[in-house]
């Protein structure tokens, strides 16, 4: 199921840089979660497994049954929103996973998806939302009055803006050492401008869920591309600085806007 992928000059050179132990492995099958028989495979590839668990009290009643999955002591890799490659601290050493859905992307686009696990891995920020949020988890799920599916979309979406926040930091300066990645990683952001200007008309029309715009959003900040409000408020040094509590006080102030 897993064999070790062949990177090219500018994704070693990055990997040398910032994960210079990390193992990057194709997946045959697409995931969202890497099912628990085949993430215990991963045990023959790498020394040791640590699986990752938390306090089940920072969950509400209501939440998705993955995410009780994933404080669970289980081996759990890999989260729905994740997108195409995941990385992991729970092996030793750190995996980076490409999936199969990566096929048929510009072979840049995934050049620069690999470049930000490292840069994600050196950054040593938490693996998921949960980690991030920890137990103020209940306190965003009180302030987003969506479905607990919904609301675990934006809590995924406000932690990789705030990820965002730190790794377009180092993209930007990759224009020397690393000028393909720089390329890759203007180049997503500017694919991005269009649709993510145009989010609050399409929210307004209802085009657009707001729990997919918030994702949309957020996911652009690390381009550092102008966002539209009420999402501009997560492009700022205060929410790098304060995260989860900042995070906790746009939601309620987002959708108390929303409900009037």
């Amino acid at each position: 199921m897993f064999e070790s992928r062949e990177l090219s000059a500018s994704v070693e050179a990055a990997r040398d840089v910032y994960a210079p132990d990390v193992q990057v492995l194709d997946c045959d099958r697409d995931f969202e979660t890497l099912p628990p028989a085949q993430a215990e495979d991963l045990g023959l590839l790498v020394n040791s497994l640590e699986p990752a668990s938390y306090p089940s009290a920072w969950l509400p009643d209501d939440a998705p049954t993955l995410l009780a999955r994933y404080v669970s002591s289980d081996l759990t890799i890999g989260m729905p929103g994740d997108g195409s490659v995941v990385w992991t601290r729970q092996t030793e050493p750190p995996l980076v996973i490409v999936k199969p859905r990566v096929e048929g992307s510009p072979d840049a686009f995934v050049d620069f998806l690999l470049a930000e696990a490292f840069v994600q891995l050196d950054l040593e920020v938490p693996e998921q939302f949960l980690g991030f949020f920890e137990d103020e988890y209940r306190a965003l799920d009180q302030a987003v009055s969506l479905g607990p599916n919904s609301t675990y979309q934006v809590a995924a979406a406000l932690f990789d803006g705030w990820v965002g926040l730190q790794t377009r930091e180092v993209f930007a300066g990759w224009h020397d050492d690393h000028p393909e990645l720089a390329a890759a990683w203007q180049d997503a952001g500017t694919r991005l401008e269009d649709r993510v200007s145009g989010l609050p008309r399409a929210v307004a029309r209802g085009e657009t869920e707001f729990a997919d715009a918030t994702e949309l959003a957020c996911a652009a900040i690390k381009h550092a591309i102008e966002l539209p409000a009420p999402f501009a408020a997560l492009d700022t040094d205060a929410y790098r600085d304060h995260g989860p509590e900042y995070a906790i006080k746009w939601a309620e102030k987002t959708f108390d806007s929303l409900a009037e």
